[in-house]
């Protein structure tokens, strides 16, 4: 007898090292199912359209499908759901009609309600206003942030996601982000700097001392400069990976309506990238 068969995949751009596979496949091996999972990598394809893809493999019979940079914008606007308020979704399920998640923002809170049990966010520093951006500041304002400090290189971008999330949102001029991260309870980098092959960190080094907690949505490698330099200041930590982990568990349960293993968190640690800031 054939065993239960999950087809799902991930689309955008340069995904080769993505741990997402490898993290369901573990899951999909406990509950007994088969998974067929496909990379569609588009960093290549300036024509790439992501609704014709989309419709493509629904009808090819996937469960959903995982999206990332530069598609979640447009993969909110594909269907209803939860994701479509927030301008960003990672996660279309194919059910009839199709949902938009994002389980950035929801993977984020769990993260965070493992690591920090019983802290707030307090006054927050954030660099980046894209689509990870706009599910981690709103899932800061969910876990009680006061404020929610924001710095793009784009400052349009910036003082977008500052009206989107209301009251507590400010822009913070690129050029004031190291003076203002020396008010700031907590950091978080939702850019790519860190990330292997850009490097470099988007708040300037060394860090303040007076900062209570750090959060960089990279987790190739886990130990970004920037995660470095938040070590050295022994600040609460909560990595890319960490993020990854939380986001992989909702993806197969919203996949699947499977609750994993309750030691699931710890077994994916074995996916944990090597290898350290460059």
């Amino acid at each position: 007898m054939a065993l239960p068969l999950l087809k799902t995949g991930l689309i955008g751009h340069n995904i080769s090292r993505t741990r997402l596979p490898a993290a369901l496949r573990i899951m999909c091996d406990d509950a007994g199912m088969t998974l067929e999972f496909q990379l569609i990598d588009t960093q290549n394809e300036p024509e790439f359209d992501l609704n014709r893809c989309l419709s493509r493999v629904q009808a090819d019979g996937w469960a959903g499908t995982s999206v990332t940079h530069p598609f979640k914008p447009a993969a909110a606007a594909f269907a209803d759901g939860p994701a479509r308020a927030l301008g960003a979704a990672n996660l279309v399920l194919f059910d009839d009609p199709p949902v938009a998640l994002n389980t950035d923002y929801s993977g984020f809170v769990s993260a965070w309600q493992t690591a920090f049990a019983g802290m707030t966010p307090g006054r927050v520093v954030m660099a980046g206003a894209g689509g990870v951006a706009r599910a981690i500041a709103t899932a800061l304002i969910e876990l009680g942030a006061e404020t929610v400090q924001i710095s793009d290189l784009n400052a349009e971008k910036a003082a977008a996601l500052a009206d989107e999330i209301g009251v507590v949102g400010h822009v913070v001029p690129i050029d004031r982000l190291g003076a203002v991260a020396e008010q700031a309870d907590g950091l978080v980098n939702a850019t790519n700097m860190g990330m292997a092959g850009y490097g470099g960190s988007a708040f300037p080094l060394p860090l303040p001392s007076t900062f209570k907690w750090a959060f960089d949505a990279v987790y190739t490698p886990v130990e970004t400069p920037f995660i470095e330099a938040a070590m050295a200041r022994r600040a609460e930590i909560l990595t890319g990976f960490d993020l990854f982990k939380h986001m992989a568990v909702n993806q197969f349960i919203a996949l699947t309506g499977l609750t994993p293993a309750n030691d699931i968190l710890d077994r994916l640690n074995a996916l944990k990238p090597s290898g350290v800031a460059v």
